[in-house]
């Protein structure tokens, strides 16, 4: 049975997903509200259900090789690469940060079929560099999936796109944003709980 828009939303509030506050995201622009996707892709069992509504839809792909951007990307493509049948790859960031790339011997065939994954898509820049990533590496792009879209129709793509849940959540540019002066910053996953100095390499935020 396919997934429903109304049970991803189910398990993105249920897992403590979907927060409120004053974010800056990756792309510097600032919103009240923030998906951590990471405490959904924690949840195997959950995680599991979420792609199994993205690879019932892709199966008629033909695919061979399913490909998503660091961080939470690498856990979507593997998992859907197992429930398809197929070879999992993942782009990482270019030294200096332009654009993505495969590296650890991950390789393409000329005209090999693949599907980009993503998690949160914002402005749809991760895609949009991996797309790149993958026709660079002569693969061919059949087409994109995300658990969200979360751009408000603004992130667009030159191959069909499936999002799981789709919403209109409202970013500003930093020198626009009424939060700022009222509600105090915070730069998803950088800092520890209680605003702690961060124990780790801060992972990509949407």
């Amino acid at each position: 049975m396919p997934i429903t828009p109304a049970e991803v939303e189910r398990i993105f509030r249920a897992s403590g997903a979907l927060r409120e506050g004053h974010f800056v995201l990756a792309s510097g622009k600032h919103s009240p509200t923030y998906l951590e996707k990471f405490q959904v892709l924690q949840r195997p069992v959950e995680t599991e259900r979420l792609c199994r509504g993205i690879a019932e839809w892709a199966r008629t792909l033909d695919l061979a090789t399913v490909a998503g951007p660091t961080t939470g990307g690498i856990i979507l493509a593997h998992e859907l690469a197992r429930q398809l049948g197929a070879r999992a790859v993942y782009a990482e960031r270019r030294e200096g940060g332009a654009g993505r790339e495969f590296r650890r011997g991950f390789g393409l065939a000329r005209g090999e079929r693949v599907l980009v994954v993503d998690d949160i898509m914002t402005t749809g820049g991760s895609l949009h560099e991996t797309i790149a990533a993958v026709r660079a590496a002569r693969g061919e792009v059949v087409a994109a999936a995300v658990l969200v879209d979360r751009s408000g129709g603004d992130a667009h793509l030159d191959v069909p796109l499936l999002a799981l849940w789709s919403l209109a959540i409202p970013t500003y540019a930093a020198g626009e944003c009424p939060l700022c002066g009222y509600v105090p910053m915070t730069h998803p996953g950088t800092s520890a709980p209680g605003g702690a100095a961060p124990r780790e390499p801060p992972v990509e935020a949407v």
